[in-house]
């Protein structure tokens, strides 16, 4: 999956510090990526190249964590037009970037750069906000509101019938593979609640035998997924949700698509089932 950068080690403590010159400069706009691409592989400007045409970057940068020895910093002003071989991707890019290590970087980078870009004013009275030099949190020296980066726990369901998964596509996204029945969970709202209420509001049915498979970052989102293997309850008849998805269907375990970006938790699960694996989890 996207996080899996074995050998690399991902650090997310908080430890603000001087960046060195090698290490990463992230810089963002929207949902895009200032980056330099050739086919699959991606780099990203180092600090010395960054600080030897704008100085000013060593008053505004942001650090965010660690990969091995490397740190990564945002910095979010940059005078794009010095760095020629630069360029704005869409983050979707991540999906199928190489190397992994960077892919999972960019995306988990472009989650807090977001964090931080909704959060410059207090949303109780407006006041600017200012950096913790401790955590990674946000105050108002105004109010004392605190804010820490906002994880949204949602689910991911395999349901099983029998020989069969129940796959299904998203309506009105850009994805367009078969996926699983996916959903947010609501406050008050158990992660197992979750995965019950959502199958019968997206497609009509009822399941039972809850088990645990594994969880994911999903930085896309700001998500945290759960993922889970269920078995149907009763009837197998599909009452479709056409708001939410523009189809689902049961699968034959043969015919199962195969998983060749290897990055989502979805398709695992996907993978699992059609090798068989799945039966640990019933």
């Amino acid at each position: 999956m996207i996080q899996d950068i074995y050998p690399h080690i991902y650090h997310n403590e908080y430890t603000p510090h001087e960046p060195n010159p090698e290490d990463i400069v992230l810089h963002y706009k929207d949902n895009t990526v200032f980056v330099k691409k050739e086919e699959q592989n991606i780099s990203f400007l180092k600090f010395s190249e960054v600080v030897s045409v704008y100085p000013k970057a060593k008053e505004t940068f942001i650090y965010l964590f660690s990969i091995d020895k490397v740190s990564y910093y945002l910095i979010p002003e940059l005078p794009e037009a010095l760095f020629s071989n630069y360029h704005f991707e869409n983050n979707r890019l991540f999906r199928t970037a190489r190397p992994k290590d960077l892919a999972f970087a960019g995306i988990t980078g472009w989650q807090l750069f977001t964090w931080y870009s909704e959060h410059k004013f207090c949303g109780k009275c407006g006041s600017p906000m200012k950096s913790d030099t401790k955590e990674r949190m946000l105050h108002c020296p105004n109010c004392n509101t605190i804010e820490y980066p906002k994880i949204c726990p949602a689910v991911i369901t395999a349901v099983r019938n029998g020989n069969k998964l129940l796959l299904s596509k998203y309506a009105g996204r850009e994805y367009v593979h078969y996926a699983l029945i996916a959903g947010f969970t609501e406050i008050g709202e158990t992660i197992e609640e979750t995965v019950k209420r959502e199958v019968m509001e997206e497609v009509g049915l009822k399941v039972k035998n809850l088990h645990f498979y594994k969880s994911q970052p999903w930085s896309f989102s700001g998500t945290l997924l759960f993922g889970f293997f269920c078995d149907l309850d009763g009837e197998d008849t599909i009452s479709l949700d056409e708001e939410e998805l523009s189809m689902a269907v049961w699968m034959e375990r043969e015919n199962i698509p195969d998983d060749p970006e290897q990055i989502s938790l979805t398709r695992e699960m996907m993978t699992v089932f059609k090798n068989g694996e799945d039966k640990k989890y019933c």
